[in-house]
């Protein structure tokens, strides 16, 4: 365990008392990833597995408006199918004979201050921001250790600051590893961020801006303006990011930004998108959901070399069946030209010249509404995705089945 996860259950244990209320919660997730990949000496990937991941939060020390508390999250990943030849989906460790392991886990924390709608975490945690967000894709979640500000002190504004230097992924027991981008990675250094969102009465319109630091290696900064208008909805993200120090993935210098317009009429949404990479090499980002553009999808980001894609999406949800809902989106890109990469940078050789891609998402999904299993949920996902030898990634068909079931309560 680690040192802040000892520290948060040691508070935890502690100081909080039958007086003092605690909340936890409990989530077992079944996960099955099949994953088809249509190219030469490419195996069958599938893997299927048993996840649960628990956590325990509470304030249990008060000195006037200043609250002192803490959270613990432990997580168990068991193996119930996806042995030698078909491994390597992200859901399991490997172990060094290419099998999943049988099973892993692993368990963090942080302590936090609050001060009223202000709150300071420092330890391992989850991180929801445009330039690091722990992704939640697979069996565990991503974690990041290191401090963050969360403050919602000034009606209508968010600001948040925060440094991470240790990282969790998905697949791992450890709290030291890096997360890895396209072609950088927290490996010489950590993260470094600080940022505002902003929203008008009543959400009618909304805004950010953040800037950050991944270091020796980029400066970043991020910037949304989003807006709604009865039925309509509009959203926009931009982010520029040029290397620094001592530009460990090479020379960067890439603006990317996206636009986004939805249309609501009753149970049927319809959503136009547009995104575009200016620049010799892709978008980068690290941790798993750090990337605000509208066309990443379920598999491709659509973030290549002077890419531009464009998306068309459906959704769909029940009226006679609450809980039943349906997405399905196309994205398409094309003019991909990474031939201008520098030399010797992380990105040289990873892209050709007119590369071009598409993919089409499938999704169903069902929440249980009332009864015993109430919140208890299940999706099914189907992926293709195909590209040319220039492109980068791979032509493949995946398939998700994902069981949900969350519990939490107070003590």
């Amino acid at each position: 365990m680690s040192r802040a996860a000892l520290l948060a259950s040691c508070a935890l244990a502690a100081l909080s008392g039958p007086a003092q209320a605690a909340e936890w919660s409990l989530l077992a997730r079944n996960y099955l990833l099949h994953n088809d990949v249509r190219e030469p000496g490419q195996a069958l990937r599938r893997e299927w597995a048993q996840g649960f991941i628990a956590s325990v939060a509470a304030e249990p020390l008060a000195f006037g408006e200043l609250r002192l508390g803490g959270e613990v999250h432990g997580f168990l990943g068991l193996k119930l199918d996806g042995g030698r030849g078909h491994a390597g989906t992200g859901l399991l460790p490997l172990d060094s004979r290419g099998a999943a392991e049988d099973d892993y886990s692993s368990a963090g924390g942080a302590l936090h201050l609050r001060w009223g709608e202000t709150r300071l975490r420092y330890g391992e945690m989850t991180v929801e921001t445009p330039l690091l967000d722990t992704g939640d894709k697979r069996l565990q979640p991503e974690y990041a250790s290191g401090w963050l500000l969360d403050s919602h002190a000034l009606e209508g504004m968010r600001l948040q600051a925060g440094r991470f230097t240790a990282f969790k992924n998905q697949d791992a027991s450890s709290g030291h590893g890096d997360f890895a981008g396209y072609g950088a990675s927290t490996r010489h250094g950590g993260l470094s961020l600080a940022g505002l969102r902003m929203s008008g009465p009543g959400s009618a319109w909304g805004g950010a801006l953040y800037t950050g630091r991944l270091d020796e290696t980029w400066d970043q900064a991020y910037a949304n303006l989003n807006a709604r208008l009865g039925r309509w909805a509009l959203d926009a993200n931009l982010y520029r990011t040029r290397d620094s120090g001592a530009a460990r993935a090479g020379r960067i210098d890439t603006l990317a930004y996206s636009l986004l317009g939805s249309l609501r009429l009753g149970g049927h949404g319809l959503s136009l998108g547009y995104q575009r990479v200016e620049g010799d090499t892709p978008f980068d980002f690290v941790g798993g959901d750090s990337i605000y553009l509208a066309n990443s999808a379920k598999y491709a980001d659509f973030n290549g070399p002077g890419e531009r894609s464009w998306q068309l999406r459906y959704q769909w949800t029940s009226a006679a069946l609450p809980g039943l809902s349906l997405s399905a989106r196309y994205v398409r890109g094309s003019r991909i030209d990474g031939s201008h990469a520098p030399r010797g940078g992380a990105y040289a050789d990873s892209y050709g010249r007119g590369g071009r891609h598409w993919e089409r998402d499938l999704d169903l999904r069902y929440v249980v509404q009332s009864g015993a299993a109430r919140d208890l949920s299940l999706s099914l996902a189907h992926v293709a995705h195909r590209a040319n030898a220039v492109q980068g990634g791979a032509d493949l068909d995946r398939v998700y089945l994902i069981i949900e079931y969350p519990l939490s309560g107070g003590f």
